[in-house]
Parts: structure tokens; sequence; C-alpha cells
């Protein structure tokens, strides 16, 4: 493999070829570590609140290395 230079935020000439992470890369970082999502959205007409959803997942990778903290093997 060869190895990775990183890219310069500012250049005086635009920039040719992909910037950023490839996807796949992206993906194995969130599975190795694990990402928390959290959010709310809240429909309100005239400053009046009328639906609320809040949203939090838990993105994480599972190993059989690791035992489950459930006697029986889990909720499924």
């Amino acid at each position: 493999m060869s190895a990775r230079t990183p890219v310069p935020w500012e250049t005086p000439e635009p920039l040719s070829g992909p910037i950023g992470v490839p996807l796949v890369d992206l993906l194995d970082r969130v599975l190795s570590t694990g990402v928390v999502i959290s959010g709310d959205l809240v429909i309100a007409i005239a400053d009046v609140p009328l639906v609320r959803l809040s949203l939090h997942a838990l993105l994480s990778s599972v190993s059989e290395r690791v035992p489950a903290p459930w006697s029986d093997g889990g909720p499924l």
C-alpha cells in the first residue's frame, strides 16, 4: 500500500481528484468505535408545539469474543 498524504484545507489552485474519506473507511471507523445518533423534531404551529419526536440510536459492531450482558443470550 502507498502512504497517503493529507489534503491541505487551503490551496491557491483548485484540487483535482476525490476529496474526503472513502465511505468504506468511514463505515469501518464508525463500526469499530461505535456512534450515537440523537435528535429531536418538533412540529409547531404559531409557536405551539404539537408533536415531538425523539430519536436515540447506537450503532456499533458485534463481536463473538465479547459475551452478551444477558444470561439467556439476548432479547431476541
